[in-house]
């Protein structure tokens, strides 16, 4: 899960203390969602910083708080305790304002229990009343404690120089990886409750994620690092479950769906996630809408595929639908597997490796054209105002996704079922399934107009 060059980092401490504040202002970019309601983090999160020149990985936690293991509480006080084991330094992050609590005394306890370096963070000393509790923190016998304000950044640069004074030496560093070594962006969306954190549980072979039967466990989006059969580098953001708009009401909810949008937009390959044994639903489809209007390269995972009972129909029900919906999805990869039993499982990487290739395609501009002559003979081009449209040329501009440009007189009025015609034969020809494909279309002046 994480380079081993790169220290840990672990934030820690009970609900509501400002956790995932504090680990914002160390990375120095707004990553973890912040809310004044208690337990807003529940799976750890992690992003590397710089501090003091020295990269760490941060790693912010759920809050900690005694439960039964079965509970959704108990699950994400054990993704805590699985980070806490990682970590080469913990931050044990106390609210100044409330003073040492009991449950502050048992976790500081517990901390010391776990043989972890530990620095003790008295957070939110703005108020006046704050200096009382960070002499208060001293009971805890964790040392001396570093007062900061993590929301108004007060404090902050002692507390970094404090984090790289407590950590292991810094190994000699490495060259720098090449550009193809970076690590492939891949975002798991769909709606709640379609298994998408149980999914990248199975892929890692840990549960990193919490899961359960409540749908929207997962609230901000997550990333984590794992490599492939073949040693490459896959950066997996979880996200949260995107609902419809109109159903989306409470301001934390609007967070996790933003922060859930912005990470498919991040990502270069997204893995759509349905609920096979529930079929496609029109949320599902608003979902890949918004995965092709973005350009990225995709991927659908028919989920729950052991409780599928007529299969060959629920995958042709399931693909002719979105297909019928969204004609740049023609082609799409389609993975059928259980997050639970792992049934499947072993299909949906190397997928994603060949729908990214897909998406990087560049073609030869002679390849090109060569096709392009043969499809303005097999189709003629449309009369526009009585007039026949020259298309002369095309060129792929770019790839991410494959994007070219049609040449010619007037092209810009190309008719849209012919540039329909131009694009369904662009991927047939070259093989470009599931991809979405852009056509533009630009005119060039005709040299004898108002020619005098």
């Amino acid at each position: 899960m994480v380079p081993p060059s790169l220290p840990v980092v672990v934030i820690a401490g009970r609900p509501n203390v400002g956790k995932s504040t504090l680990f914002n202002r160390l990375a120095g970019r707004r990553i973890a969602l912040v809310a004044a309601t208690p337990g807003v983090t529940r799976d750890s999160k992690d992003a590397e910083a710089q501090l003091r020149g020295r990269m760490v990985r941060l790693i912010d936690t759920a809050g900690l708080e005694e439960a039964a293991p079965e509970t959704l509480a108990g699950r994400m006080r054990a993704g805590s305790t699985s980070a806490v084991s990682q970590a080469d330094l913990v931050l044990f992050v106390l609210d100044a304002r409330a003073g040492v609590t009991p449950a502050d005394e048992h976790f500081g306890q517990w901390l010391r229990r776990q043989g972890k370096p530990v620095l003790l963070v008295a957070n939110k000393v703005e108020g006046r009343a704050a200096g009382a509790a960070i002499l208060d923190a001293y009971s805890l016998g964790l040392g001396d404690p570093v007062g900061v304000s993590a929301e108004h950044g007060e404090g902050v640069a002692d507390l970094m120089s404090e984090i790289v004074d407590r950590l292991p030496p810094e190994p000699v560093a490495a060259d720098d990886p090449a550009d193809d070594d970076r690590p492939l962006k891949l975002a798991i969306v769909g709606r709640p409750n379609a298994g998408k954190s149980t999914l990248i549980n199975r892929l890692l072979g840990a549960e990193r994620m919490i899961t359960g039967p409540e749908p929207g466990l997962t609230r901000d989006a997550v990333a984590t690092i794992l490599s492939d059969d073949q040693g490459r580098a896959v950066e997996l953001v979880d996200t949260a479950g995107l609902r419809r708009r109109a159903r989306v009401e409470q301001p934390l909810e609007k967070m996790s769906v933003s922060s859930a949008i912005q990470a498919l937009k991040m990502a270069e390959v997204v893995v759509l996630t349905l609920d096979a044994a529930g079929g496609i639903h029109d949320q599902d489809l608003q979902i890949a809408r918004l995965i092709e209007r973005e350009g990225r390269a995709c991927v659908l995972a028919l989920n729950k595929w052991d409780a599928v009972a007529d299969r060959s129909a629920t995958r042709k029900a399931i693909i002719e639908r979105l297909e019928d919906s969204l004609a740049q999805m023609k082609g799409i990869a389609v993975v059928t597997l259980s997050a639970l039993t792992g049934a499947g499982i072993d299909r949906l990487l190397p997928a994603v490796r060949q729908a990214y290739e897909v998406w990087n395609k560049r073609i030869p501009t002679g390849e090109l054209n060569r096709w392009f002559e043969h499809a303005l003979q097999a189709h003629q081009t449309p009369l526009v105002s009585g007039r026949r449209l020259k298309l002369r040329y095309l060129t792929q501009a770019k790839a991410r996704p494959p994007t070219f440009v049609v040449f010619g007189t007037r092209a810009e009025q190309t008719p849209e079922d012919y540039s329909r015609y131009l694009v369904n034969s662009l991927r047939d020809t070259f093989k470009l399934p599931g991809t979405p494909i852009r056509l533009q279309l630009r005119g060039t002046k005709n040299p004898f107009v108002n020619d005098t």
